[in-house]
């Protein structure tokens, strides 16, 4: 691992109009869980793992598996495997998958505030994995996109410490007019704010401003975004950018580890944490248990009184501790009856 400062002045244009500056912890003392609440999707990912490439026309042999998934539900799972106190808001359907996948999550200890809709399904996503373990996606959200404002009470948030949402709980309608008023309510507990840039395709669907809008508006404290979110959004421009839209920013690289970037005072803090590859026949997953094992990192390691540095690198290298277990512990399958 290296670290050191760097001169500010690398900013992206279109982004907040002040400098964020790294947030004071409510409880620097605190002797209980962290307690931070998650907002967004919980859905079935139907795994498609073919043993080679696919053929059009024939058949290949392969695994076929209903496993829990949603960036929210399974960075909120990881959270509460981590020993916070975790709380994930969501929306499914009233039929036995959502049923089974509430109850999955709840088995790990999660506080489960769902919003059962009628007349819509559960949202299922396809994955599609290739032998080397990158995915792609189809996805057909269905109930977990009807999460809407009035499904939220700011009981809640009582003792909340940070509020995390991946970009898709702030698109579309209702589902992201309930994750802006899940940052209102944050803020007013006291909370902080954390943002995953979750996937370029929804983040930059209207474009590059107004992503940079959507973003500013939230005004993040902490922002996660793998090379290529980070990319979209700043226009190809150094990382250190993103600290135009939040006082701290982790870069996830995969393999290669993860830079971090935070504003104190008039400077950059920026560092690099490596990490030893994993092989890996499915990622998925990885990068909402890094955002967890960063986040109950940074509160453990503030709350204990350590520097900014020292609390940073910690956080990173227990994200990547987390993101490590999801890579090599079997996806369980879902019962869905």
């Amino acid at each position: 691992m290296t670290f050191g400062c760097v001169g500010a002045g690398r900013h992206c244009r279109g982004g907040r109009g002040y400098a964020p500056t790294v947030p004071p912890l409510r409880s620097p003392a605190r002797t209980h869980p962290a307690r931070i609440l998650v907002v967004g999707d919980l859905v079935l990912d139907v795994v498609i793992a073919p043993a080679g490439s696919l053929e059009s026309g024939t058949d290949v042999a392969g695994r076929i598996a209903f496993v829990q998934g949603g960036s929210a539900a399974t960075t909120a799972r990881w959270l509460a495997r981590l020993g916070a106190r975790s709380t994930l808001v969501c929306a499914v359907g009233r039929d036995a998958t959502g049923r089974a996948l509430v109850a999955a999550v709840r088995k790990d200890g999660v506080v489960v505030r769902v919003s059962r809709v009628a007349g819509a399904r559960t949202g299922r996503i396809g994955v599609v994995v290739n032998p080397d373990g990158e995915r792609s996606f189809v996805t057909d959200r269905g109930a977990a996109d009807l999460l809407d404002p009035g499904d939220l009470k700011a009981s809640w948030f009582a003792s909340i410490e940070v509020v995390h949402l991946p970009v898709y709980s702030l698109l579309g309608s209702p589902l992201g007019d309930a994750g802006r008023r899940v940052v209102e309510l944050g803020r007013e507990a006291g909370a902080l704010v954390s943002l995953d840039l979750a996937s370029i395709g929804p983040l930059m669907a209207r474009g590059r401003r107004a992503a940079r809008t959507l973003i500013a508006a939230v005004a993040p404290d902490i922002l996660f975004a793998t090379e290529a979110e980070a990319s979209a959004l700043l226009g190809g421009h150094d990382v250190d950018g993103l600290v135009t839209f939040s006082a701290i920013a982790v870069v996830k690289r995969g393999p290669r580890g993860a830079t971090v970037v935070a504003r104190v005072g008039g400077e950059h803090l920026r560092f690099d944490v490596a990490t030893a590859p994993i092989a890996a026949t499915d990622s998925t997953g990885a990068g909402d248990a890094f955002d967890a094992g960063f986040l109950v990192g940074w509160l453990t390691a503030r709350a204990a009184g350590r520097s900014l540095p020292a609390a940073l690198q910690r956080a990173a290298l227990s994200g990547h501790r987390a993101a490590a277990r999801q890579l090599s512990t079997p996806r369980v399958e879902v019962g869905i009856g």
